[in-house]
């Protein structure tokens, strides 16, 4: 029996073999007609389940604030793709006004930091779903008190066009 095992382990192995010696070198003219693509796909259905968000005053009153079961349902998706040191410059220059990477606002200090090489580029496209990022609070409480103020929620949160870069230096 052991020596049956042996023999098909053999046969399994020597057939992979033939499969790789049967690639064959592709010619340029062929490798011309050849397509890819570029970049990878996110998406995610998020479920994110905070227990509690507390805010303590450290006042003599003393007293505190509870949020009681943070919850973020919803889908994201997001592209990357390596781009070259140029086409950030480009992008960092055409960045609006009103965006902030490091503390930095605007385009211009987006583009200061000068990566030497590609970039990492992740962009959050706009997703055609019914599934929002939506938050919920279920309770607000003061103190130790079991009393509740309510509850509250952001609804239709969304991050399309936020872009983020990597790099190394």
């Amino acid at each position: 029996m052991k020596l049956l095992k042996q023999i098909a382990v053999v046969a399994a192995l020597s057939s992979i073999a033939s499969y790789a010696s049967a690639l064959t070198p592709i010619a340029d003219q062929d490798l011309s007609t050849v397509s890819g693509r570029d970049g990878v796909s996110i998406a995610a259905d998020l479920h994110v389940n905070i227990g509690s968000f507390v805010y303590t005053d450290t006042d003599a009153a003393g007293g505190s604030v509870s949020f009681n079961n943070i919850k973020m349902s919803g889908a994201i998706a997001a592209t990357i793709d390596i781009i070259n040191n140029a086409t950030f410059q480009a992008d960092a220059s055409a960045a609006s006004g009103a965006s902030s990477v490091l503390g930095v606002t605007g385009g211009a200090g987006l583009a200061a930091f000068m990566p030497a090489g590609d970039v990492v580029k992740i962009a959050i496209p706009q997703v055609d779903t019914n599934k929002n990022l939506n938050m919920s609070v279920d309770s607000i409480k003061m103190g130790h008190s079991t009393a509740s103020f309510g509850s509250m929620a952001a609804n239709d949160i969304k991050l399309q066009g936020t872009t983020v870069y990597i790099w190394a230096h």
